[in-house]
């Protein structure tokens, strides 16, 4: 390459890194000295976050911190990463909201249950990033949920988050006011994560969209919860009508895990596995060791995705 043609590769290199940059939608954080992420346990003035986390690219978040300590230890190997010691610290071990961990370029990081709870750390979570310099960052949700109409341990990889209503949208009441945003996926990660599935050929994965509501039971259309004021055909039906709107499983993090990463900036993915078919029934009936199993099969795809993405595969 001709010296001339390679500075200005580099220019478009510098360019494209500069372009792929967090994105903030909140002018009054320039006006803050300091950050603090208080349900992390961490803060601008406390830590050096670009020397601490500006390597990251890839970031995985999921509802159990001991399913993300065992994300960073299968990730750990597999990038031959390992720890010294076969262990890697909590970085948020001052606090017991959120455990975070770190190997490489990845970033695993645990968010409870529900709406509420991804939503908080998320918004941490990518002031961190930001604060950290960090560009072309990709975040992927792995976990668990209930599927409709699929075998239980089968992938879905999300299409669309949509409502209980089957809507692509995510609601949420700001100063009085009902406020709707968008909560689309990165299709060509999803396409790469479903060549990953056909590469790994291991267990059954599929494309489709994941209802995300809020709530377990009654939202979730279950039988079996404190409080049920419908049929069983009635359940059926909803189901069904899921179903024919391209839903293929239920979970409560994915709708607004979209729209915060969408208004971000961030190239962001949702990969669960179902523990059951909810056609057939409400309650989780598969022994401990078959469950363990499923739950490690958004991590073989995942991590499989992250290896080539490395040029490790």
């Amino acid at each position: 390459m001709a010296p001339g043609a390679a500075s200005k590769k580099k220019t478009e290199d510098e360019q494209s890194s500069k372009d792929n940059l967090i994105h903030l939608s909140n002018p009054h954080l320039e006006k803050m000295k300091d950050d603090v992420l208080y349900h992390f346990a961490l803060g601008t003035g406390t830590h050096d976050f670009p020397a601490l986390f500006g390597d990251v690219k890839f970031v995985c978040v999921g509802g159990s911190p001991s399913r993300m300590k065992t994300f960073i230890t299968y990730i750990a190997k597999e990038l031959g990463l390992e720890s010294a010691s076969g262990d890697y610290p909590n970085i948020c071990a001052g606090t017991d909201r959120y455990a975070m961990y770190k190997v490489g370029p990845v970033l695993s990081v645990s968010h409870g249950m529900g709406i509420p709870s991804i939503a908080i750390m998320l918004h941490e979570l990518i002031k961190l990033l930001y604060h950290s310099k960090c560009s072309n960052i990709i975040i992927i949700r792995i976990g668990t949920s209930g599927g409709i109409g699929l075998e239980p341990g089968s992938v879905v990889i999300t299409r669309e988050a949509v409502d209980a209503t089957f809507k692509p949208q995510f609601e949420q009441v700001i100063l009085g006011k009902t406020v709707i945003r968008s909560t689309n996926l990165d299709d060509e990660i999803a396409e790469e994560l479903m060549q990953c599935s056909k590469e790994i050929n291991q267990f059954n994965t599929v494309i489709g969209n994941t209802m995300c509501t809020l709530d377990f039971y009654e939202g979730q259309a279950r039988l079996d919860g404190a409080i049920c004021s419908y049929t069983e055909e009635e359940k059926l039906q909803y189901l069904k009508a899921a179903y024919d709107a391209g839903v293929r499983n239920i979970e409560m993090e994915s709708s607004v895990f979209a729209a915060i990463c969408n208004l971000s900036s961030l190239r962001a993915a949702v990969v669960c596995v179902t523990l059951l078919n909810r056609l057939e029934g409400d309650q989780i009936s598969s022994s401990h060791d078959v469950l363990m199993e499923y739950q490690q099969r958004p991590q073989k795809l995942v991590g499989h995705f992250i290896k080539k993405h490395l040029g490790k595969v």
